[in-house]
């Protein structure tokens, strides 16, 4: 498993309101002793995510993180990465990455980003 000190690149929506809030309680959080976590905003960078391997459609649906070793990552398996760093957020990354919890968060997961997608029309 990756040192979770490490230096990751989040792959976000900036065009999303509830994301860009999501971002800044995040950094308010993000312990001075780590690496601080480089936000890549996915807005009109889909020639650059195919590059990155990364399908634009899912960078829209989908969280995406880049871990320290240079594996991108996705949906919960980012969230984990991103829960790591942040004491008070431990418990929720592990708790996600149960088996009989994993797939009921993913789903709820999944409909929110597509209901919070078409209500802004761009889904």
């Amino acid at each position: 498993m990756n040192d979770p000190r490490g230096k990751i690149t989040v792959f976000y929506d900036g065009s999303c309101p509830r994301c860009i809030q999501d971002r800044k309680n995040y950094e308010a959080k993000e312990p001075a002793n780590l690496e601080p976590v480089e936000w890549f905003d996915i807005t009109g960078q889909e020639k650059l995510l195919q590059q990155l391997g990364i399908e634009p459609y899912k960078a829209l649906t989908e969280l995406h993180v880049r871990n320290p070793d240079g594996e991108i990552l996705s949906e919960l398996d980012a969230y984990q990465v991103l829960c790591r760093r942040i004491p008070e957020y431990r418990l929720v990354g592990w708790l996600i990455g149960l088996p009989f919890i994993r797939p009921v968060a993913s789903g709820l997961y999944r409909w929110m980003v597509r209901r919070r997608l078409r209500k802004q029309g761009r889904l």
